[in-house]
């Protein structure tokens, strides 16, 4: 299983990469979306990369520190917790491609969640045979997932806070870039 652990932090970031770079230019092509979707989009008001990726990197921190604990202390309860932080980014690449398919156009995500849902489930497979399915470790894969979707609102909120600053700062500037008010 080892050979396993270290590869869900690099498809998170491979992943959420393509969301940093692409979701800007997105939301500036397609405003409409805001409005015809409103309950969709509404986690994306205000939209700013700088917000995004502020969230991206929060997201990050329990992927790649269950991982890496996982990897260097192998036990029962790593993996178990490791399984369940990698069956949350499994769903959030079904959510993805639904999403596209629901818009009927590419959004940025659909891509890599193409590409790392096969794999995802690929390694999710093998890993079962390393993973003994008792009481316990199923409930410490709901405490992943549960901890996963709970860390995911604290992103939407980092997000958020980042994005009020963001566009409190370019308020301040003028066109060239100067700041207009004292800090």
């Amino acid at each position: 299983m080892k050979e396993y652990i270290l590869l869900l932090p690099i498809i998170f970031i491979v992943h959420d990469m393509e969301e940093v770079v692409g979701f800007g230019r997105f939301f500036r092509d397609n405003p409409s979306l805001f409005e015809k979707y409103p309950n969709i989009t509404k986690a994306y008001r205000g939209f700013t990369t700088e917000g995004f990726a502020a969230a991206v990197y929060e997201e990050f921190i329990p992927f790649f520190g269950v991982s890496l604990t996982a990897y260097f202390y192998p036990c029962r309860f790593l993996y178990a917790l490791w399984f369940g932080l990698f069956i949350s980014l499994t769903a959030h690449f079904f959510i993805h491609i639904g999403q596209a398919i629901y818009l009927k156009k590419y959004i940025p995500s659909f891509a890599t969640s193409v590409i790392g849902l096969p794999v995802s489930i690929l390694i999710l497979i093998k890993c079962t045979a390393y993973i003994s399915f008792n009481l316990v470790s199923i409930l410490i894969m709901a405490e992943g997932i549960i901890f996963m979707i709970v860390n995911l609102k604290i992103a939407h909120i980092l997000m958020h806070r980042v994005n009020k600053a963001v566009m409190m700062n370019k308020n301040r500037r003028n066109d060239n870039g100067i700041c207009l008010k004292e800090v």
